[in-house]
């Protein structure tokens, strides 16, 4: 039986990142702090500033030294999900999903799950990788807008 605990889930450095750049958005005076950040997050500063790292190399907003100023240096309507992901979670082509490899050879399964898997799971990567470079940060921050008058 499989418990909620045994589930593999994809790294939350993907939906904070996301996170991160939509309250950036929200910040019209560009006095935002991490300390702000990881409150809304939910989280350590720590973790939010070694993302900021990777959003700024990604080259979506610009940290100035201090306690403030960060900012938006690309449009939301420029920045899909897609690459949201790829500038934080270093996933390779194909490699999403991690297939364990030292199966018994000598049973029918432990010899041909691998390659059965293989191929479903690279088509599920694909899928999903299509859907994320579909959606825009803009689209994002409408929802959540559209979410608050409600």
């Amino acid at each position: 039986m499989v418990t909620r605990g045994d589930i593999l889930k994809i790294s939350s450095r993907f939906t904070v990142a996301a996170h991160m750049l939509a309250l950036i958005s929200f910040d019209d005076y560009g006095n935002l702090t991490s300390r702000q950040i990881a409150d809304s997050v939910n989280t350590n500063p720590v973790v939010i500033r070694r993302l900021m790292i990777k959003l700024k190399e990604a080259e979506f907003i610009d940290v100035s030294q201090g306690n403030s100023g960060i900012e938006l240096v690309k449009p939301l309507r420029d920045i899909t999900l897609f690459d949201v992901y790829k500038a934080v979670e270093v996933v390779e082509e194909r490699e999403l999903f991690q297939i364990h490899e030292d199966t018994n050879i000598k049973c029918v399964v432990g010899a041909n799950i691998q390659m059965v898997l293989e191929v479903i799971l690279e088509n599920a990567q694909t899928a999903m990788e299509s859907v994320l470079k579909n959606v825009t940060l803009e689209n994002i921050v409408s929802k959540i807008i559209e979410y608050d008058k409600r």
